[in-house]
């Protein structure tokens, strides 16, 4: 059995006191369709539990009352527990995301304050006006590397900034697809060989730089991507917790030795999002083991 992901047992999330969709910014919101808020907040309660009942920490952050969107936790700042030299306590610093959208710019700020209350370095890549947007529902670390996606949301610039900021290396992969404007709803690392990914989301030299990055990747095709967001889930251990998943999406996990279980989040679907946008994980280490000459590296696919 291949090991299990090094991270994923530490989430922040944001109560949806203040959910509602009061614009539209993706292909899924409409003004003139507002989720339940009581089935809204059931919803993501019931998720929280879950995640808690699994062995997961979850921290709340609280939800201001002008940013609707500010519940999709995944996008307000990319988590990163930094090595340090041997002896001493590993940094945890939060790349603040900026966002491509106004509508949404002021939740960074809130919680930026609520980062550094907890005792995380915090930086950003760009500010108003400067530098580049970085949203981090398009980032995870995957392999040697941090895996970006780039196009709708986040600047290409951005991966020059997080290589270089971070001393890590970022492989970019260019996002095509309006719906899944964020790669968080196209990919899903499972272990340290198994993916969930749905290269429709992607363009051609991507979509192949994807499928060889992921040595064993259980594909969706982009209905189910963009009807059920089954890339759009959570990984506990060996447990994945998903939104939906369709029958040979589930027979092909449960082969390869994971537990699903299903949380319904539907009412956030209205936004855009499901559990991995409503869920930051903040226990990512990238970086200890890459060799000097890649740190700072940015790698694009090759067309």
């Amino acid at each position: 059995m291949t090991e299990p992901l090094a991270w994923g047992r530490h989430y922040v999330a944001v109560e949806p006191t203040h959910f509602r969709v009061d614009y539209a910014i993706n292909p899924f919101m409409d003004p003139a369709v507002q989720p339940d808020p009581a089935l809204a907040m059931e919803q993501w309660q019931s998720m929280v539990a879950t995640l808690r009942g699994l062995g997961a920490r979850v921290d709340v952050v609280p939800q201001r009352p002008d940013a609707p969107d500010m519940v999709y936790a995944m996008n307000l700042g990319l988590a990163l527990v930094r090595p340090t030299d041997p002896g001493s306590p590993a940094q945890r610093h939060v790349v603040m995301s900026h966002m491509r959208y106004a509508q949404r710019r002021m939740e960074t700020g809130s919680a930026q304050a609520w980062f550094a209350a907890q005792g995380y370095a915090t930086s950003y890549v760009g500010s108003e006006g400067v530098g580049a947007h970085l949203e981090a529902g398009d980032a995870f670390a995957f392999g040697d590397a941090l895996v970006v996606g780039y196009g709708p949301r986040t600047e290409e610039l951005a991966l020059k900034h997080l290589a270089g900021d971070l001393g890590i290396r970022v492989r970019g992969l260019r996002i095509t697809h309006p719906g899944m404007y964020h790669l968080d709803l196209a990919f899903c690392p499972l272990d340290e060989r198994r993916a969930i990914v749905c290269p429709s989301a992607l363009d051609d030299a991507s979509a192949r730089a994807l499928m060889e990055l992921v040595p064993e990747p259980l594909v969706l095709t982009e209905q189910e991507a963009l009807t059920t967001f089954a890339a759009n889930s959570v990984v506990v251990d060996r447990t994945i917790v998903m939104p939906a998943c369709p029958p040979r999406v589930r027979a092909q996990l449960e082969a390869w030795g994971f537990e699903v279980v299903v949380v319904d989040v539907g009412e956030f679907h209205k936004g855009g999002g499901s559990i991995r946008c409503l869920t930051s994980p903040v226990d990512v280490t990238i970086g200890r083991d890459l060799p000097a000459l890649a740190r700072g590296e940015v790698v694009l696919p090759q067309l």
